[in-house]
This record gives C-alpha cells, sequence and structure tokens, in this order.
C-alpha cells in the first residue's frame, strides 16, 4: 500500500523491507565467494569466481527483460496499478531453485579440514572487527578497492538507466533495451579480466578499471547526450557497454582477491563488511547524491562529481596501500 492508504507506515515498511533484503544479500555474497573459492585451484581463483560476479549483471539484465515483457502485455493503467508486482512474484521460482540447490550442498574442504583440526573461530565478529591488524585490512580493502568497485557497478547499472530517462528525456522502454543490450555484451568480460586476474594479478586490473572510468565518464556522458537527439539507439549502447567494461574489471577479480585479504577463520565475515559498506553506502547513494547534485545545479553532468572522486580515491589509496594477493595459496593456512 502507499502512502495515500496508509500514510508514513508506507515509506517505514518499505525501507524496513529493503534492510532486510541487504541483511540476506549480505549473507549470500560472502558465503558464496567463500564457497567457490575454498573449493577451487589456486591458479585459477579468479577465473571460477568471477562467475559470482556474472550474477548481480545477470539478475538485473533478467529483471529488465522480465520487467519489459510484462509490462508490454498490459496497458500503463494496468502496469501502474497492479501489474509492476508480477516481476517479484515470479522470482518466487528463484528463490525454490535456490533453496534446492543449498539443501544438497556440503562445507567446502578447506573449512571442514580446520573445522576437524579445532582452527575455525568461536567468536567471529570478536576476532574480525576486535582485532587492530584486521581493521586496518578491512579499511584498507574497503577505501582501496570495495569504495570504486561500488560507485562504477552504479554508475553503469543504475545511474545511467535514470540520467538517460530525466536529464536526455529518452522514453524508459528504449532505455530499458538499451541497457539490457550493454549488460549482455558486457558480461562475459567479468569472467575474460577474473581469469586475466590468475595471470596478472587481480590490483593492476582493478586499479586499471577505477582510473578508466574517472577519466572517461564526463566524454562518455557529454557523447550519450550528443546522441540521445536525434536518437542514436547503436551509439548509445556502445557507450554504455563501455561503462560495463569498467564495471568488470574491478568487479570480475573482486571476489577473489577479498577471499585472498583475510584468513580463512574469520575469511566469512571479515570480507562481508567492506563489500557490503562499499556497496551499500558508497554505491547505494550514488543516485540519490547524483541525482540532488544535478537537481541543485542545473548541470546534468554535475552528478560525476561523486563516482568520478570515489574513482580516484580508491585508485590512489590502492596503488599505495593494497597488496597483490594472486599468488596466495589459501590452502597453506593448515599448515601454519
Amino acid at each position: 500500500p502507499g502512502y495515500d492508504t496508509i500514510g508514513v507506515l508506507a515509506p517505514i515498511i518499505l525501507v524496513t523491507i529493503r534492510i532486510v533484503q541487504g541483511l540476506a544479500l549480505g549473507g549470500e555474497y560472502g558465503g558464496a565467494a567463500v564457497y567457490v573459492a575454498e573449493h577451487v585451484p589456486d591458479n585459477r581463483r579468479g577465473f571460477y569466481t568471477s562467475f559470482i560476479q556474472i550474477t548481480a549483471t545477470l539478475g538485473l539484465f533478467v529483471s529488465l527483460v522480465v520487467i519489459m515483457v510484462v509490462r508490454g502485455s498490459m496497458s500503463p493503467a494496468a502496469w501502474s496499478a497492479w501489474g509492476w508486482r508480477v516481476p517479484f512474484l515470479l522470482s518466487i521460482f528463484l528463490v525454490a531453485i535456490s533453496v534446492y540447490i543449498r539443501s544438497k550442498m556440503k562445507e567446502s574442504p578447506l573449512f571442514s579440514k580446520l573445522k576437524t583440526e579445532g582452527k575455525t573461530s568461536k567468536t567471529p565478529l570478536k576476532d574480525s572487527f576486535g582485532n587492530r591488524a584486521n581493521w586496518r585490512v578491512i579499511l584498507i580493502v574497503l577505501f582501496g578497492a570495495g569504495a570504486g568497485q561500488a560507485v562504477i557497478w552504479y554508475t553503469a547499472q543504475f545511474y545511467v538507466n535514470t540520467w538517460l530517462k530525466t536529464s536526455v528525456g529518452i522514453p524508459g522502454p528504449t532505455v530499458a533495451t538499451i541497457v539490457a543490450i550493454a549488460l549482455a555484451m558486457g558480461m562475459p568480460f567479468f569472467v575474460v579480466f577474473g581469469a586475466l586476474s590468475d595471470r596478472i594479478g587481480r590490483k593492476k586490473i582493478m586499479m586499471a578499471g577505477n582510473l578508466l572510468a574517472a577519466i572517461s565518464y564526463y566524454p562518455i556522458y557529454m557523447a550519450m547526450k550528443a546522441y540521445s537527439s536525434p536518437l542514436n539507439v547503436v551509439m548509445l549502447t556502445l557507450l554504455v557497454f563501455i561503462q560495463v567494461v569498467w564495471v568488470t574489471m574491478v568487479y570480475g577479480p573482486i571476489a577473489a582477491f577479498l577471499v585472498e585479504a583475510f584468513p580463512a577463520r574469520i575469511r566469512y565475515t571479515s570480507l562481508s563488511l567492506p563489500y557490503h559498506f562499499g556497496n551499500g553506502w558508497f554505491g547505494g547513494f550514488l543516485p540519490l547524491i547524483a541525482t540532488a547534485v544535478v537537481a541543485r545545479t542545473g548541470n546534468i553532468y554535475a552528478g560525476l562529481v561523486y563516482p568520478i572522486g570515489v574513482a580516484i580515491l580508491t585508485f590512489i589509496v590502492g596503488s599505495i596501500a593494497l597488496k597483490e594477493s594472486h599468488t596466495r595459496k589459501i590452502w597453506d593456512e593448515l599448515h601454519e
């Protein structure tokens, strides 16, 4: 129910549900990254974990397709009244599949071995967040990897969607088509850069992605404005695709990097904080901050200051403070 029906309870309930959803995601990603990383060879960790990274973009792509199909099957009035709920209801099938798969899974070999030898943490929260040395790693990972990854991901997959509709006036269905095609074209590059990070390192690729995004955002968005009138769908799709490539550079190797940044006994708990704080705060506030800056200044490009600034911050901190980790053999922890 909306504000007209139940008043201020409407936004309160919506925000509460979103918080619950965020907590669920917090457990999902960290668990998936650790689970996959601890099942695969050390020299292929970037390749295998990059498939996890695809799922976020794949989910957005599938949701856009479902929304376009459902919306196209009914009148605008029906969509506004009740049709927008249908895509959410359809996701129940995906949840059911996920629950079934989880019921068949076992702990990773590495974790099982640590548990057998009594090397797991009995107080993971205390060991993760009550340890000054571990806090240093968490903060370096947050500002040197997670923050930049978050704003680049949100810029290419959410902010661009809003910007094309509100700042240059392209119809919503057309924007959805442009973004969906660009996402489909870009998804294979998650695996490309994940695999490449096994060979040349995670840090180089992630820092290059941050720098390229910071340098190119203004020219890209100016070009999108130029190709919006007259409308050139091909060029707009190409320009969004370039932004998605920057996403794959910073996001493709990051699961493997996060796993390698923390010891196995507190890995799940420790890596979840910088990843989700980065995405939830730095990324989550991007649409609000960028849109507010545009509204305040009247300059449709002014909102880019935020993602560019964060990407530069991450490039500087990461280049100075991050250690290359792709050669780390996580099974060696069993002998420490």
